[in-house]
């Protein structure tokens, strides 16, 4: 996928594909990654590049689940595990993940079709809105690729902290772009 989204079609199609751009632009965060470096905390947050990912996953799985009406009481225990990899989990198993997440949303919105679907707000967390009573299946798409890009620049600065690279050098080497005078593909070190 390159650097930048292919031309649209229309509304939802646009969301669809900028959503998963994030996708993808956060996956390269992990690209060559050790499982030990996926896992690295190398800032004062307890952030990790494997932990990010899986965060952005199971938060587009649970905000699906309500535009289907089959989410239940937030749970904060399973947020909270949601940011670390599970033990021997691996980037294989994680993307596995993620692809069954994208597949599902791609199948909801598109079996939905309809942008102005409402969607329940949560009123039992402090930081929904009171005053209104449910979103837009558009303003879920939003907020997921909000969300998503959000944490794609947190795990691009971990990545960064653990070994050096960078977006676009890590984009140049998961798709094999050629080295230019401008560009060079990340190699990993050692």
């Amino acid at each position: 996928m390159p650097g930048q989204v292919r031309p649209v079609t229309d509304e939802q199609d646009g969301l669809l594909a900028y959503l998963a751009q994030m996708r993808y632009v956060i996956r390269l965060t992990a690209y060559g990654l050790t499982p030990e470096q996926l896992r690295a905390v190398p800032s004062a947050s307890e952030l990790s590049v494997g932990g990010l990912i899986r965060h952005c996953a199971a938060t587009e799985e649970g905000w699906m689940s309500t535009v289907r009406g089959e989410h239940g009481p937030v749970d904060y225990e399973a947020y909270e595990r949601n940011f670390r990899l599970a033990d021997g989990e691996s980037v294989e198993e994680l993307f596995a993940y993620y692809n069954r997440v994208a597949e599902a949303t791609e199948k909801t919105v598109r079996d939905i079709a309809d942008l102005d679907h409402p969607v329940p707000i949560d009123h039992s967390v402090p930081w929904n809105p009171k005053e209104y009573d449910a979103w837009s299946l558009r303003w879920v798409l939003l907020h997921l690729i909000q969300e998503t890009a959000r944490h794609t620049g947190h795990a691009d600065v971990i990545r960064q902290t653990v070994d050096g690279a960078t977006a676009y050098p890590l984009m140049a080497a998961a798709e094999g772009w050629p080295e230019s005078p401008w560009m060079k593909p990340w190699k990993p070190q050692g």
